[in-house]
């Protein structure tokens, strides 16, 4: 095998390609050698001398096409973390992201330890918010709705390998086969990209349903701020998560629509993301 060949030179060439479609090509490259040659990310830093055969390299160079086209990583490996889960991910479902689990961090603030809550989240999509849920509060009811089939089969196989049971999905767009059904908490990372957005070139690969809502990206919080009221106790919490750039419109919206004790909270960025409104006792038609 020529020395062009050995791990160091596969990674620092394929970092070199990568530079230009990741924010991270070094990590990129070593996860992707590590998954052709199905060894630790720690075996490439022990041994950068070693040469992988040619089928292990003629992996690595496929996975690497795949990756310089704009597919996500977790698409390509079929999993990504979140929550301390490792889950599967498939074009069905948005890759799950760090800032949502500021949503979920806000959601188990909410939930008191020792009660036996209904959660919803809506739009679930590979189930990661519902699941963290589950998982951190087992007393819990948590229903995750999505209208995607194909993603709630990727969530309910989620839900069986972490063995949380405490879980109901259901097909269906937003609050529509709820009926009467009411809950204790709602939460919801909705679309909120405006569509022809310079943004959704790097997301080409990601289902655009779960991305984007209308020309001002607020299509879908328009439609959760008018639908959720009759499903949510009074005096109980709504949870959104939004872009950096809308958290006045999205107060506005929920203002409108009657929500009160509106509050926005920031991502690991310091940029607004989650915004959170109540359900006013006195008005039982919201």
């Amino acid at each position: 095998m020529s020395e062009e060949t050995d791990i160091a030179t596969l990674l620092r060439d394929a970092s070199t390609r990568l530079a230009d479609c990741s924010e991270s090509p070094r990590l990129d490259a070593e996860i992707l050698l590590g998954r052709a040659i199905d060894m630790p990310r720690s075996y490439l830093f022990a041994h950068p001398e070693d040469a992988p055969d040619p089928a292990a390299v003629a992996r690595f160079e496929k996975d690497l096409e795949r990756r310089l086209a704009g597919e996500p990583m977790a698409y390509i490996t079929g999993h990504r973390e979140f929550w301390s889960m490792e889950l599967m991910v498939t074009p069905a479902t948005l890759v799950p992201r760090p800032e949502t689990e500021i949503l979920v961090d806000l959601a188990l603030q909410e939930i008191p330890r020792d009660v036996a809550w209904n959660v919803l989240d809506l739009g679930t999509g590979s189930g990661a918010i519902a699941l963290a849920i589950g998982r951190e509060r087992p007393l819990c009811s948590i229903v995750a709705t999505d209208q995607s089939a194909a993603a709630l089969r990727v969530a309910e196989q989620n839900a069986r390998q972490y063995d949380v049971a405490n879980i109901e999905f259901i097909e269906g767009s937003w609050t529509t086969p709820l009926g009467d059904r009411r809950f204790d908490l709602i939460v919801s990372n909705p679309p909120y990209i405006r569509a022809g957005d310079a943004a959704l070139a790097q997301l080409r690969q990601e289902p655009q349903s779960a991305l984007v809502a209308g020309n001002d990206g607020l299509d879908d919080i328009r439609h959760l701020a008018a639908a959720c009221g009759k499903h949510l106790v009074e005096g109980r919490a709504l949870m959104l998560e939004h872009g950096a750039d809308q958290e006045a419109e999205v107060a506005r919206i929920l203002a409108d629509a009657g929500w009160t004790e509106i509050a926005c909270t920031r991502d690991f960025a310091g940029l607004p993301r989650i915004s959170t409104a109540r359900k006013p006792a006195s008005r039982r038609d919201l």
